[in-house]
């Protein structure tokens, strides 16, 4: 494990209040938790601006599987793309409704333009892409 800094911060009092009771409200045991945690957040959010790191991601589609050949639709973007996919669960949501998240591996871009193809794929009623990092960050 690396060795641990500590540094010092110069903020203002009611901004630095609020962000208490954020971090109260998230959980974090501890400032350094949360200014960590808001860290690795802002290094993954610059990995993806450059576009050209391994990253990692998820798609989450919810759609109606009577939806004409939409299933299949996506079924088939996802083998023609089965390199940058890590893994799929397929939930039944009730008679007519599907819920599926996609777990991407690749280049962040590469994966970014896959997420959106998905998501635009005509009758999915709500998608939405989340980047991560592999963890790689430092």
């Amino acid at each position: 494990m690396p060795e641990v800094v500590r540094f010092g911060v110069s903020i203002e009092e009611p901004l630095l209040q609020r962000f208490d009771e954020l971090s109260g409200r998230k959980g974090y045991g501890n400032r350094s938790e949360a200014i960590r945690d808001l860290m690795r957040s802002a290094l993954v959010d610059e990995q993806w601006d450059v576009g050209e790191a391994e990253s990692v991601g998820t798609v989450t589609l919810v759609y109606d599987h009577h939806a004409s050949d939409l299933s299949d639709k996506l079924n088939q973007q996802q083998h023609s793309h089965h390199e940058a996919i890590v893994s799929t669960l397929h939930v039944h949501m009730d008679a007519h409704h599907c819920l599926e998240v996609v777990v991407l591996r690749g280049k962040a871009n590469e994966i970014k333009r896959l997420a959106d193809e998905l998501i635009g794929t005509k009758g999915v009623k709500h998608g939405k892409f989340v980047a991560s990092t592999t963890g790689d960050l430092v």
